[in-house]
């Protein structure tokens, strides 16, 4: 359920990580979405998923995106440039599925989220980021869904891998293994990942260059 990705390739990502990345702009709004020019890689996930930590993670800084002790603080679509010449940009999506938000901000994210996906050409891929301890849950079905209708390809990444033991981190692989291969615009192998292990991290970024390639 997981790539076997060659040490070539793994260590193509790593250099490409190392690199230089840069914070680009924050979008609320289509009308203000950078310039269509470089291959885009998005970041979508439940506001307590640890986005923004698998970010800095992915990219070896600290604080590259932003983290908030509030779900839900990333209201806007965030772009971020990889590489010198610019290689490709990482976008960090609005959090969604957090109760305490103002209906009308839901709505918002919701709305700007759909239109991102469903127009944005030089979107390669989406990354759907799904907490291990707790699987596929409705509020995520909703985001898949919609990736499929707008027909985007998108792969599930399992966030927090370490808090739950092996054999039941095995079992919530192959249940969401099983719901992707349902889905027509999901990458069939799942990828479990940790930012305090670093379990899955190094594959991670070779999955996001491979979408380019």
């Amino acid at each position: 359920m997981t790539d076997p990705f060659d040490e070539v390739a793994l260590e193509a990502a790593r250099k490409l990580f190392a690199g230089p990345i840069s914070f680009l702009k924050s979008s609320p709004t289509l009308a203000h979405l950078p310039d269509p020019d470089a291959p885009e890689v998005a970041f979508a996930g439940r506001s307590n998923v640890g986005k923004s930590s698998l970010l800095n993670a992915l990219t070896g800084r600290n604080g590259l995106a932003r983290t908030s002790n509030t779900p839900g603080r990333t209201q806007e679509l965030n772009f971020f440039d990889v590489g010198t010449p610019l290689k490709l940009r990482l976008v960090d999506m609005p959090g969604y599925g957090f109760a305490k938000a103002p209906k009308d901000v839901v709505k918002k994210w919701r709305f700007l989220i759909n239109d991102f996906l469903r127009g944005r050409q030089v979107l390669k891929r989406t990354l759907v980021l799904i907490d291990a301890r707790h699987g596929i849950k409705d509020v995520d079905t909703e985001i898949l869904d919609m990736l499929d209708k707008a027909a985007v390809s998108y792969r599930i990444i399992l966030t927090k891998a370490d808090k739950i033991k092996p054999t039941e981190l095995a079992a919530v692989m192959e249940q969401t293994a099983t719901a992707a291969r349902k889905r027509p615009a999901a990458h069939p192998d799942i990828l479990a990942t940790s930012i305090d292990t670093g379990l899955g991290i190094a594959e991670l970024r070779a999955a996001v260059i491979e979408t380019i390639d």
